[in-house]
């Protein structure tokens, strides 16, 4: 095989790995949990293919706006945003330097993201600057397992796992990051991976309010 095709297929892999990962059983319980919660103008992070886009209910969401920074998930995601019951507009950013206004959004949204973003505190930060007042965060997260022999399994291949699944760490404590950037966590909802996703451990999901809005324009 030469040496162009290997690269594109390295290139191409993390995206396959995602998508089909994020699109299991387990991912969508959590997802039907709590994204029906979002309310008005929704602003989500890492949208990837657009998993979440049927768990939202197009009663209460005026429109979507769907950060996703690489391109193949954008290209994965047509399918989903043909079928969408509410408005979606893609948006090419990270969730570190959001070209939104502050003040704007009703509902921020992380599915699965915190474990891949290079810098959770900024993130977290552009959440509670893009949040009016009032406005609430929903999250579904994974993270580190409990101490005993997943959370050692969980460091052993942290570094592998990351390279085939698009920088993902297993090693990030999302309730933690939460905190530490002065989120107050609501309404938590716990529970385990099935079969080889048991390797990420557990994951958690639930809604959070910034304890006061982040400055900035």
């Amino acid at each position: 095989m030469c040496v162009t095709c290997l690269q594109g297929i390295r290139q191409r892999l993390p995206a396959c790995v995602v998508d089909a990962g994020c699109g299991s059983a387990d991912f969508d319980k959590m997802r039907r949990a709590i994204l029906p919660r979002a309310t008005g103008v929704v602003v989500e992070i890492g949208f990837g293919s657009g998993h979440s886009l049927p768990h939202y209910d197009p009663a209460r969401v005026a429109r979507i706006l769907a950060i996703e920074p690489d391109a193949g998930m954008r290209r994965r995601a047509g399918r989903a945003l043909r079928s969408a019951r509410v408005p979606v507009k893609v948006i090419d950013a990270t969730g570190e330097t959001l070209p939104l206004p502050s003040a704007s959004a009703d509902t921020f949204v992380m599915g699965y993201v915190l474990c891949t973003v290079p810098d959770p505190a900024a993130c977290l930060w552009q959440a509670a600057r893009i949040l009016k007042p009032g406005g609430r965060l929903l999250f579904c997260e994974h993270g580190i397992a409990d101490p005993g022999m997943r959370r050692w399994v969980q460091r052993g291949i942290d570094g592998p796992w990351g390279q085939l699944a698009g920088g993902c760490t297993l090693l990030r404590d999302p309730l933690a990051h939460l905190r530490a950037a002065g989120f107050r966590c609501r309404d938590l909802r716990r529970s385990r991976f099935t079969g080889v996703l048991g390797l990420l451990g557990s994951h958690v999901g639930g809604w959070a309010v910034p304890a006061a809005p982040a400055g900035g324009a």
